[in-house]
C-alpha cells in the first residue's frame, strides 16, 4: 500500500485514514491525541484528497469528547449541503440539509444542519442565536467563499463569532480579490504584505506523489479564428500565437462559439480520448464546463451528434440539478455539460476527461474546475483536460503543483484578462441577449488545431490537424499508467513526431507543402512555446527570442531558415525540461 493509505485502524469516516488526514488530526489534537485543540483551524488540501473525511472524523471526535454538542456545516451550494449530509450519515452524524431560516429550532433528531453561505447572509442574527444556544462546531466548506463579498464576510463573522470551534476547509485558499477571509490568520511578511496561514496544508504535488490524486494531462488546442466587429470589420487571428489581450479574449470567445468548428472538433477529440480511457476504466465519464446556459445546450447537442447518446445538462437554476448530478455519478453515461454547477466541491470520482469550454480564467476557478477530475480511485488512473491554447490557461496548467496563499495588501489587477474584471465580464447570462442588443462581434469562422500536451511542468507534441495520426498518438495514451510512465510515453511520442517531421524536410517528393508553408508552421510552433515561456517566467517575448537567437545563432526570426527555427524550438523545450526538474 502507498504511504497515503497507512496500515493503521482509525475510528471515524473510513476503515483507515490517509497519512495526511492522520497528520492533520495530530496537528489539531497533538501527536498523543490529548490536546483540546484550537478554536480556529484552517486545513488546505488539494481537491480530491478527502477533506470531507477529515472534517467528519474531527467532528466525531469533538462530539465524543463533548467539546461540542452541535454542528453547523456551511457550503457554497445547495447540492453540497446534501452531499455533506449523506457523508455524515455514513459515520453516524445526523445532519439536516433542508433547514431554512424560517424553520425555527433544529429538531432533536439531528446533530446539526447544513446551510449555504447565502442562507447565513440572509439572516445572520438567527444563526448567531443558534450558535450561542449550544456549544457549536462550525465547518466552513470552501472557506474562501466567505470573502466573496463584504456582506457575506460580515454575515459569517456575526453569525459564528460565538462558535466554540471553527474549522475552515479549502482546496484553493487563495482569492483574486483582497477581501479578508473571516477567522483566517494572516501573517505579515518582510515585504509588508499579509498572507493567509494554514494550520495544515496538503498540496497537489505531495498528493500526486502519494497516489491520492490522478496526474492530469492537459491537451491544448490552437486554431484559426475569424470574427466580425460591430463596425463590420473582419479580423483574423491564430489562437496560440502572441496576441494582444483584446485579441486573445475575442479569439478565445470565437473558439468557444457553437457557430464555429473549433469547439465541435475539440469535443470530438475529447470523446475519442474518453473512448480510449474507457478501455481501462469502463465507467469513465466526461465533463464539459460551459460559460452559459445557451452554449451548454448547444454543446450537449454536439455531443449527441458525436456519440449518438444524450448528455446530462446541469444548469444552475434547475431545481433538479442535484438529482441529475447524483444520477450521472451513479451511472455509466459518457458526458455531462454544466455551467459552474460542478466547478467545486461536487464529488464525481469517475470523471476522467474534461473540456474547459469557459472564458472564466481566474486561477481560483481553474483550480476548482480541474479538481473535479483528479480524485483517484486506484493507482494508474489519469485525467485528461482539453483547453484552448491561451497563455493564461497554459500558465495555470503549468502551475498545478504550486501552493498559494491568500494575499492581502496588493492592488487589484485591471488588465481585463486574469482577475475580477474578466470574471465579472464572463459572469453567466442565463438567457440570450435582449432583442436589439448588439454583440461585440460575430464569429465568422473558427477551426481547431492540436497544439501540444502539458504534463508535469513539461510540454510535448507539435501542431497537428484534428483527426490526424499525430493527434491520435496523444489521444490514444493508455488510461492506466504511473506518472513516470506517462512522462516516458509522452517523450517517446514527441520524439517520433519530430523524426517524422524531419524526414519530411529531406525533400520527399510526396510532400507537396511549400517552403513558405513549412516556415509558417515552424514559426507558429516557436511563437506558441515563447508565449508559454513568457507566462511561466515573466520574461518579455522579445527578450526570449533574443536569448534563443544568442544561444542558437542565426538571423532574426523573420529571416531565419527552417533549421534555425528548429534549433530554437529544441532549445526552448530543453529549457522547459530543465526547469521542470
Amino acid at each position: 500500500m502507498p504511504p497515503a493509505f497507512p496500515e493503521r485502524a482509525a475510528w471515524g469516516t473510513a476503515s483507515s485514514l490517509r497519512a495526511w488526514q492522520q497528520q492533520a488530526l495530530e496537528a489539531y489534537f497533538g501527536v498523543d491525541g490529548t490536546a483540546p485543540g484550537p478554536r480556529d483551524f484552517l486545513t488546505v488540501a488539494t481537491p480530491g484528497a478527502g477533506k470531507t473525511t477529515f472534517a467528519l472524523r474531527l467532528a466525531r471526535e469533538l462530539l465524543e469528547r463533548r467539546a461540542v454538542s452541535a454542528l453547523t456545516i456551511v457550503c457554497p451550494t445547495e447540492h453540497l449541503k446534501r452531499q455533506w449530509a449523506e457523508s455524515a450519515a455514513r459515520v453516524g452524524i445526523r445532519i439536516n440539509p433542508e433547514y431554512q431560516n424560517g424553520d425555527g429550532p433544529v429538531g432533536k433528531d439531528f446533530h446539526g444542519i447544513a446551510v449555504t453561505y447565502a442562507t447565513v447572509a440572509a439572516r445572520p442574527a438567527l444563526h448567531r442565536n443558534r450558535t450561542e444556544s449550544r456549544k457549536s462546531l462550525v465547518i466552513f466548506d470552501e472557506v474562501h467563499h466567505t470573502g466573496d463579498g463584504l456582506s457575506w464576510g460580515d454575515a459569517v463573522r456575526e453569525a459564528f463569532e460565538p462558535a466554540t470551534r471553527r474549522l475552515g476547509l479549502s482546496g484553493t485558499p487563495f482569492r483574486t480579490d483582497i477581501n479578508p477571509i473571516p477567522f483566517v490568520q494572516y501573517d505579515e511578511g518582510p515585504d509588508g504584505v499579509r498572507r493567509s496561514r494554514a494550520d495544515y496544508t496538503y498540496g497537489y504535488g505531495p498528493a500526486l506523489a502519494d497516489g491520492v490524486v490522478r496526474p492530469v494531462i492537459f491537451l491544448a488546442y490552437a486554431g484559426e479564428m475569424r470574427w466580425r466587429t460591430r463596425a463590420g470589420d473582419e479580423i483574423t487571428a491564430t489562437l496560440g500565437e502572441p496576441l494582444t489581450q483584446d485579441q486573445t479574449a475575442q479569439a478565445w470567445r470565437a473558439a468557444l462559439d457553437p457557430k464555429g468548428d473549433w469547439i465541435k472538433q475539440v469535443l470530438a477529440a475529447a470523446d475519442r480520448r474518453l473512448t480510449e480511457l474507457r478501455r481501462a476504466i469502463p465507467d469513465a465519464g466526461g465533463l464539459v464546463i460551459a460559460t452559459d446556459h445557451e452554449t451548454a445546450r448547444a454543446y450537449a447537442g454536439m455531443l449527441r451528434e458525436v456519440t449518438g447518446q444524450s448528455a446530462t445538462i446541469v444548469l444552475s437554476d434547475d431545481p433538479s440539478a442535484s438529482k441529475k448530478i447524483k444520477q450521472f455519478t451513479d451511472s455509466g453515461d459518457r458526458w455531462m455539460v454544466a455551467v459552474r454547477m460542478v466547478s467545486e466541491g461536487v464529488d464525481i470520482p469517475r470523471l476522467c476527461v474534461g473540456v474547459y469550454a469557459t472564458s472564466t480564467s481566474t486561477p481560483l476557478f481553474f483550480a476548482q474546475a480541474i479538481g473535479r477530475f483528479v480524485r483517484a480511485r486506484r493507482r494508474g488512473e489519469t485525467a485528461s483536460v482539453f483547453l484552448p491554447s491561451v497563455p493564461t490557461l497554459m500558465g495555470h496548467a503549468a502551475d498545478m503543483e504550486e501552493e498559494r496563499d491568500h494575499v492581502l495588501d496588493r492592488p487589484v489587477r485591471e488588465d481585463g484578462l486574469d482577475d475580477d474584471l474578466l470574471a465579472e465580464a464572463n459572469r453567466q447570462k442565463d438567457t440570450p441577449d435582449a432583442v436589439g442588443e448588439e454583440l461585440p462581434f460575430e464569429t465568422v469562422e473558427a477551426s481547431a488545431t492540436f497544439d501540444r500536451v502539458l504534463y508535469d511542468g513539461g510540454e510535448f507534441g507539435m501542431h497537428a490537424e484534428p483527426g490526424s495520426a499525430e493527434e491520435e498518438e496523444y489521444l490514444g495514451i493508455p488510461g492506466l499508467l504511473e506518472p513516470d510512465q506517462v512522462s516516458a510515453l509522452l517523450r517517446k511520442r514527441q520524439a517520433a513526431q519530430l523524426a517524422t517531421e524531419r524526414k519530411k524536410k529531406t525533400g520527399d517528393p510526396r510532400d507537396d507543402r511549400t517552403t513558405a508553408e513549412d516556415l509558417a508552421t515552424l514559426r507558429r510552433e516557436l511563437n506558441g512555446l515563447v508565449g508559454a515561456w513568457n507566462h511561466r517566467t515573466g520574461q518579455p517575448h522579445g527578450v526570449i527570442h533574443s536569448e534563443l537567437r544568442r544561444s542558437c545563432g542565426g538571423p532574426p526570426i523573420a529571416q531565419a531558415s527552417a533549421d534555425d527555427i528548429r534549433k530554437r524550438i529544441d532549445k526552448i523545450r530543453d529549457w522547459a525540461a530543465k526547469r521542470r526538474h
